[in-house]
């Protein structure tokens, strides 16, 4: 609604971006929106098309056989309203598919949809192979920054598996970093290759955590959704009372998550608008930064925001699970004669 607090905040951000543009204008950045193919779901690379092959999945991790239940069409399948059933499931999906010998979370805490989450790490690899002549660079030379790595670790787990990247993990909440660092601890595959750093000021996202001599390659950040607690739960009640068929009016969060995981002042459109007013600062430093923003009434404004700032490239990836749709919105500030430099130097194998 225009009148509300959170409409009228937003409208106050963006009037502060357009004062701030004033002192340099800005040039017209490239925008391209790239859509799936016809037809297509999940990423071509991801991994978990189709049903759950749960025999394996309760192979791998036993304890998931308790929360096997009948769907509508009798056939096997788990509880998703049920959150312990959903941590259980995520523990086998990175065992299973990523090699992953120890995972948990404290209680309470985001167990996102690894699917999704794959979804990201190879729509992001394939900006990054754009500007390397159409090959995704691997290794550990590779460096992504995962804003808000939370305690399930699970951007990590996945583009260290699936593309030899290194990581570093940021967040705001030190049970998290407790967390996120005690999977790595307990991986072989994580240990030297993904850094859990404590983000000490709430108010920041990239100060704080790299600075300008470092090089990364790319951003990765998947914003809090919400603008409050509220509105974090009724998302919920909507998504479980779809899952069951019939209005559900009070329930636990199936996904876990806090406060900072969920909601934020402003929501993803006053959080990704901070992003970018951050990230012209290491625009030089760091080759694409990305965010997911799954709300589309906010994509325009997060345009204006990237134009504003004067971003040289920016890019639109739609992505759709079930019926969940979503997009990444990936820029970057280096000219085309920096980005063939970086690619030269950095990725060139």
């Amino acid at each position: 609604m225009k009148n509300s607090p959170e409409h009228k905040k937003s409208s106050r951000f963006a009037e502060a971006l357009r004062n701030k543009a004033k002192e340099v204008a800005p040039s017209k950045s490239k925008i391209r929106e790239i859509k799936p193919k016809k037809g297509s779901k999940l990423h071509p690379r991801n991994k978990h098309h189709g049903r759950y092959d749960l025999k394996q999945l309760v192979k791998v991790n036993p304890p998931l056989s308790k929360h096997i239940v009948k769907s509508l069409r009798n056939e096997d399948t788990i509880d998703f309203s049920n959150p312990e059933a959903v941590k259980l499931l995520n523990e086998a999906l990175l065992k299973h598919h990523y090699g992953i010998a120890y995972w948990s979370i404290p209680e309470g805490y985001l167990c996102p949809p690894i699917p999704g989450r794959a979804d990201y790490i190879h729509y992001i690899a394939d900006v990054i192979a754009e500007s390397n002549f159409g090959k995704v660079p691997k290794g550990v030379q590779i460096t992504c920054l995962d804003v808000g790595v939370g305690a399930n670790c699970v951007y990590p787990i996945i583009g260290n598996a699936s593309y030899g990247w290194s990581f570093i993990g940021s967040d705001i909440d030190p049970v998290s970093i407790a967390s996120a660092k005690k999977i790595v601890d307990n991986n072989k595959s994580l240990k030297g290759k993904v850094e859990i750093r404590l983000q000490e000021n709430p108010k920041d996202i990239l100060y704080g955590v790299i600075d300008h001599e470092e090089k990364v390659d790319v951003v990765i950040c998947n914003p809090p959704f919400h603008a409050s607690q509220e509105a974090a739960l009724e998302g919920t009640l909507r998504k479980l009372s779809n899952l069951n068929k019939k209005e559900t009016k009070e329930a636990k969060l199936n996904f876990g998550g806090q406060g900072g995981e969920l909601w934020c002042e402003g929501g993803e459109r006053r959080f990704v608008g901070d992003m970018i007013r951050e990230s012209k600062k290491f625009g030089k430093s760091c080759f694409w930064f990305s965010s997911l923003v799954s709300k589309q009434s906010n994509l325009k404004a997060i345009q204006e925001y990237l134009q504003i700032a004067g971003a040289a490239e920016i890019k639109v990836m739609a992505m759709s699970q079930g019926n969940k749709a979503s997009r990444i919105v990936a820029w970057t500030f280096l000219s085309e004669a920096e980005q063939s430099d970086w690619q030269r130097t950095r990725w060139r194998q």
